[in-house]
């Protein structure tokens, strides 16, 4: 049996998580509906997430889901328990999943540094260029402007000096 998962939702009433797929096997388009079950506003979504796509019941179901869109899906479910709406559930998410290059990670714990890194790395992998792709360029050369003088560094000076 090969599923493929076409689209993902969330409904508030009943809380459950709403899987449309496709049954490969059979060549049919199905619904499937996860109930949430032991969730409330204080339960951690991506460990809620990981639970509903390790269920043996719902894996095969679920293999072509990314963990992420089940995390926002139970972080909007949270939000509907919290008392926010939709919209604000969606620009909390949303400063959830950004990063200001503003931010000091260092001060960050193991947990939220974890978190940082991973929406890094797949914004780098969303941006990145492979062999594959048809405005892939092997060898770029960019001339940077130099409008302006260049400031020596006083580090710079110091090792002259030594020498």
């Amino acid at each position: 049996m090969t599923f493929s998962a076409q689209k993902c939702g969330v409904c508030f009433q009943p809380p459950s998580i709403i899987l449309i797929y496709r049954d490969n096997s059979q060549d049919k388009t199905r619904q499937r509906i996860m109930p949430v079950r032991n969730f409330s506003r204080y339960s951690d979504c991506s460990r809620a997430a990981e639970q509903l796509k390790n269920n043996p019941r719902h894996k095969a179901y679920l293999e072509g889901v990314p963990l992420r869109q089940l995390q926002k899906l139970y972080s909007l479910l949270r939000g509907h328990l919290e008392g926010q709406s939709l919209a604000e559930s969606l620009e909390k998410f949303r400063q959830e999943e950004t990063i200001d290059p503003e931010e000091d990670m260092n001060k960050l714990d193991d947990k939220e540094l974890a978190k940082r890194k991973s929406i890094m790395d797949e914004l780098f992998e969303k941006n990145r260029k492979k062999k594959d792709d048809p405005d892939f360029i092997y060898n770029i050369e960019v001339e940077f402007p130099q409008d302006e003088q260049l400031e020596s560094c006083g580090w710079d000076l110091e090792s002259d000096e030594e020498i």
